[in-house]
C-alpha cells in the first residue's frame, strides 16, 4: 500500500471492492492480484448504500463553519497525539513489500508484508539486509536523518544536521529530489507527521548508541535495537495514546480480558498468526481523528500568533515533500504541481518545537503561557481546510483537476464507506452488543454537526442506518470526546490485535515492562521524547523561545 486514501480494498471472502461509475463494484482477483492486496476483512455485516444526497447534506454539515471555536478547555489532548495517531496508521497500513513487486519474494513474505502490525515498519522497512538497506547509515544499524536548509529569520541562517527527514537529494525534478528516503512516504504529507517520524528515528538511534556502549556486537545490535524500541512503542500506545482518544475501561478490558468480537483466539485466530484489518476500523472508527485536528497551530517562535504568523493546516502540508514544495507563497493550485516552488528541503525556520505538541509537564520543556496546542474533541465537526485538501493528500497529484467536492475530507470519508459497503451504525452496535444511539442523539448531537433540510427520507435513513463514520464520531461527541460504544470497541480490539500479530509483542510477552526514559516501568510519547533528544531542550525545542 502506498496511499492510505486507497480507493481499493481487497476483503478475504469477497474480492477487490472499488467504485465505477460512482458506484461500488466487487471484482474477484486472481491469486497472484490477491497476494499483491493488503488484506482486509469484514468485522460486522453487510450495509445498504448511503444515498449521494444524505452524503452530501453530512458532508457539508460536517465542514460547515464558520470554524469550531478554539476553546482549548473542551478537550486535554496535546494536539501532538492527533498527529500521532496518523503516524499509527500508517505503521498498522504500511506495505513493506512494495519494493520487491517484480522480484523474488516469496508467498509468505507477500502475506506477511501485507499484514497489519504495530511494529514500526514504516520506519524500519524490511530492515537493512534487503533492498531497504538505503534507508539505513553505513553501519547498516542507525537509520538516516536529514539535514535542513538556512531560512531568511533570527537564528535560522543556517542549516541543522537531524532536524528533516532523509531525502533522496538526486534527480532531475523537485519532485525527485524532495522524496524522503522513508519507507512509507505518507509520513511526509503532512509537517507534524514528519516531524513525528523523525522523532522515531532519533528514538531508534539513541536505543542502538545505549546498546552500543554497553557491550552488545554488532550482529545482535539492529535486532535488540528494534526489539526495544518496538515495545516500548507498544507499551506507550496501550498505556498512553489509546486511553486519551477510547474509554480507559474499553481499553483496560480488552488488554486484561481479550478480544470477543474480532478474531478472537480459538475461534479461527492464532496469537502469532497474521492479523487481518477489519474495514469498519480503517474505513470509519479510525477515522476520528480527523476531527481533532485544528485549523492553526503555534508551531515554534516564529509560526505562532503574535509572530510572523501561525503555521495553519495548509502551511504544514507545504512544508513537505510529498505534498508541499516548501514554499511560503504557495496556493492550492501550486500545490497540485508536485514540481513548484524551488526548495527541496525543510527550511530551518520550521522545525518542530515539541513543547507546543505535548505537555511535558516539566519547567524547561513547558511551552509558553498559551501556547500548548490542544486537540479539537472527537465529534462531528471538521476544520474548513479539510474541505480543500490538496491533491496530494489523496493520491492524485500532477493527474489534473480535482473537483472540489473530492477536496471534501468529510465526502470522501462517507463516500468511501458506501463503496465498501460498511455496515451502519445501529448494524454494528448490534453485532457488539451495545447501546445505539437514540434518533435524536443523531440527529441534534452535543456541539457538534448541525443537520438541518433533511428530507423526511433522509432523516429516516440517518436515524435508522446511519453511516459508520459519522456514527462512530457523533457517538465520542455524546460521551464527551472520547470514544466508546462502538468505536471504541473496534479500536481497542484492533489495537490487541496488531500488537499480538506483531514479530515483537507485550501481548505475547505479559511480563515485559519498560526500562527506557526518566521514569523506568511507565512509558509515554513524552517519555519517549525525552528519552531520544537525551532530555535536551535544545534538541526538542532547537529555535528557543
Amino acid at each position: 500500500m502506498k496511499r492510505h486514501t486507497r480507493e481499493e480494498f481487497y476483503v478475504l471472502g469477497e474480492g477487490i471492492l472499488s467504485q465505477e461509475d460512482g458506484k461500488p463494484a466487487c471484482h474477484r482477483p486472481s491469486t497472484a492480484a490477491s497476494l499483491r492486496k493488503f488484506r482486509f476483512s469484514r468485522l460486522g455485516p453487510q450495509g445498504e448504500a448511503t444515498s449521494p444526497s444524505l452524503i452530501g447534506k453530512l458532508a457539508s454539515a460536517m465542514t460547515a463553519g464558520p470554524e469550531p471555536g478554539d476553546d482549548q478547555t473542551a478537550n486535554r489532548i496535546p494536539a501532538g497525539y492527533t498527529y500521532l495517531g496518523q503516524f499509527v496508521d500508517h505503521d498498522l497500513t504500511m506495505d513493506v513489500t512494495r519494493a520487491a513487486l517484480g522480484t523474488d519474494v516469496s508467498v509468505d513474505e507477500l502475506l506477511q508484508g501485507r499484514s497489519p502490525a504495530l511494529d514500526l515498519d514504516s520506519v524500519y522497512g524490511r530492515g537493512p539486509d534487503s533492498a531497504d538497506r538505503i534507508f539505513y547509515d553505513s553501519d547498516g544499524v542507525r537509520l538516516k536523518m536529514g539535514g535542513t536548509e538556512p531560512a531568511p529569520f533570527p537564528g535560522t541562517g543556517l542549516p541543522l544536521d537531524d532536524f528533516d527527514l532523509p531525502r533522496h537529494g538526486i534527480g532531475s525534478t523537485h519532485r525527485e529530489r524532495r522524496a524522503p528516503l522513508i519507507p512509507d512516504e505518507r509520513n511526509d504529507e503532512n509537517l507534524i507527521v514528519a516531524q513525528t517520524h523523525l522523532a522515531f528515528l532519533r528514538f531508534h538511534n539513541t536505543v542502538v548508541r545505549d546498546l552500543a556502549s554497553g557491550g552488545i556486537s554488532l550482529d545482535r545490535l539492529f535486532g535488540m535495537a528494534r526489539e526495544r524500541v518496538v515495545k516500548h512503542y507498544q507499551w506507550m500506545l496501550r498505556t498512553d495514546f489509546l486511553p486519551r482518544v477510547v474509554d480507559a475501561a474499553i481499553v483496560d478490558d480488552v488488554f486484561t480480558n481479550g478480544r470477543k468480537f474480532f478474531e478472537v483466539p480459538g475461534e479461527g485466530s492464532i496469537p502469532g498468526d497474521r492479523p487481518t484489518m477489519p474495514i469498519e476500523f480503517s474505513v470509519a472508527a479510525y477515522r476520528f481523528g480527523h476531527s481533532m485536528i485544528r485549523p492553526s497551530y503555534q508551531w515554534n517562535r516564529l509560526f505562532r500568533a503574535g509572530g510572523v504568523t501561525p503555521a495553519s493546516l495548509f502551511l504544514l502540508f507545504v512544508f513537505t515533500g510529498m505534498n508541499g514544495n516548501f514554499d511560503p507563497g504557495a496556493t492550492l493550485a501550486d500545490l497540485d504541481d508536485p514540481n513548484s516552488g524551488t526548495l527541496d528541503r525543510l527550511p530551518t525556520s520550521w522545525i518542530a518545537d515539541f513543547r507546543r505538541l505535548y505537555d511535558f509537564g516539566k519547567p524547561e520543556l513547558t511551552a509558553p503561557d498559551g501556547e500548548l496546542n490542544l486537540a479539537r474533541p472527537i465529534d462531528t465537526l471538521l476544520v474548513d481546510p479539510l474541505s480543500k485538501l490538496p491533491s496530494g493528500a489523496f493520491g492524485q497529484r500532477g493527474a489534473g483537476p480535482v473537483a472540489p467536492i473530492e477536496r471534501n475530507l468529510a465526502f470522501r470519508n462517507l463516500m468511501r464507506g458506501t463503496m465498501v459497503k460498511l455496515g451502519s451504525g445501529q448494524q454494528l452496535a448490534a453485532l457488539l452488543g451495545v447501546e445505539a444511539l437514540k434518533p435524536d442523539d443523531l440527529r441534534t448531537g452535543n456541539g457538534g454537526a448541525v443537520l438541518s433540510g433533511l428530507s423526511p427520507e433522509e432523516d429516516a435513513e440517518l436515524t435508522t442506518r446511519t453511516p459508520l463514520w459519522f456514527y462512530v464520531l457523533r457517538e465520542s461527541e455524546m460521551n464527551g470526546g472520547r470514544l466508546t460504544g462502538v468505536g471504541g470497541r473496534i479500536v481497542a480490539e484492533v489495537f490487541h490485535r496488531a500488537m499480538e500479530g506483531s514479530r515483537y509483542s507485550i501481548v505475547r510477552d505479559p511480563f515485559w515492562r519498560p526500562s527506557l526514559g526518566p521514569n523506568p516501568g511507565q512509558f509515554t510519547m513524552t517519555d519517549l521524547l525525552r528519552y531520544a533528544s537525551d532530555d535536551r531542550p535544545e534538541l526538542l525545542n532547537p529555535l528557543g523561545d
